[in-house]
This record gives C-alpha cells, structure tokens and sequence, in this order.
C-alpha cells in the first residue's frame, strides 16, 4: 500500500463515502507538491481487527480505533465515534449509539427504541444533538477534534438519505432532518462534517 494513504477506520460503506466526500471537498488530501492522499478503508486490509469501543467518551473511542489501525496497517490511520445525544435522555444514547437496542448497527431497532423512550416526553424536551470525535494517529503523533450539531427530535422518522438516527433528527434552522438533506447540505452542517473539516489541517501536514 502507498505511503501517500490514509486508512479510515470503518467498515461501513455508507460511512466511507461520507468521509471520503467530506475530505475531498475540503481537499484535505492536497501536498504541497499537489499530490492527493489516497483514503482506504479497512476492506483493504484483510485481518483489520474490529476494536471494541470500550472507551467512556467519543475521544477515548476514536483513539482507540486509529490507534489500532495505524499499528495493524503501518499507515495513518483517521477514526470517528459519534453518536446522538438526547437531553430527556440524560445524553443517551451517546457512545452507546450505535448498539442501544442491544445488536451493534441495527439502525432500525435502535432508532425505533429512541423513539419509543421519549413517547411521553414533551416536545418542548425533545433537545437533541450529534457529536463526533475525529482522531488521527500518524508516525506516533495523535490529534482528536470534536464536532457537533445542535437539533431536536421529531415523532416519526423522515427521509431515506444518511443512516442511524438522521431521518429522526431535526438540525436548528433548518425544515428538513438531515435523512432528507441533500449529501452536499447535510456535510455542510453536519457533527462529521464539522469534525473531519476540523481535522483536515493535520491531514495536510503527513507530506
């Protein structure tokens, strides 16, 4: 594998290429000599470890996952956690995102239970927000940034773009949750978005 690629840390295809569209609109994989950063995913490497997110916070998480990627691979290596955070909630279901109906990646259940808990939760309360911790691990050097958008949910789920938790998250400002967003808009506002932009300047420093 190229010296000149960055391994992101997933599986998810739908994930791959919302990462790959957010950093290449940033042109985060420009060099100098104007070179671009190849980004693979962990398809590529046959064997990757699927690393447990044992850590209590998006960040703890991240590094987790680029940390043992970047070893597995010998390559930089970027990772995300991030997840929905409900304020009737207590923040929940927050690092626990993505398995809180019990089966890790069960979209459907996990966001159908969500909805079930905040039955009789007012609207008034409904205060919601994404958060992602953005990591990279290269040659030994780590940086993790945060993003993160402020919404509120809504009762029945909206819209077939994105995945997880987007057709029943409603950003500030805006009258679409971000399941019906265009890709291009939902990357603009989004808690990835923000984040992987965040971290884009360290991107362009592995020359």
């Amino acid at each position: 594998m190229a010296a000149d690629t960055v391994v992101l840390a997933t599986r998810n295809a739908a994930k791959l290429r919302e990462l790959a569209r957010i950093l290449g609109a940033e042109d985060s994989a420009s060099r100098d000599g104007g070179e671009q950063i190849r980004l693979a995913g962990l398809d590529e490497f046959p064997g990757a470890p699927d690393v447990p997110e044992t850590g209590a916070t998006f960040e703890e998480n991240a590094l987790l996952k680029a940390r043992a990627i970047a070893d597995y691979t010998g390559l930089p290596a970027v990772a995300d956690d991030s997840g929905l955070c409900v304020d009737a909630l207590n923040g929940m279901p927050g690092v626990l995102s993505a398995r809180w109906a019990g089966r890790h990646g069960d979209d459907k259940a996990n966001l159908e239970l969500v909805l079930a808990q905040v039955t009789d939760v007012p609207d008034t309360r409904l205060g919601a927000r994404f958060v992602c911790a953005a990591a990279l691990v290269a040659s030994g050097a780590e940086w993790v940034v945060i993003g993160q958008v402020e919404g509120r949910l809504i009762r029945a789920p909206r819209g077939s773009g994105g995945f997880g938790y987007d057709p029943i998250f409603l950003p500030d400002g805006f009258g679409q949750t971000t399941a019906e967003m265009t890709a291009e808009a939902k990357d603009a506002i989004s808690h990835r978005g923000r984040a992987f932009r965040a971290l884009t300047p360290f991107i362009r420093t592995l020359a």
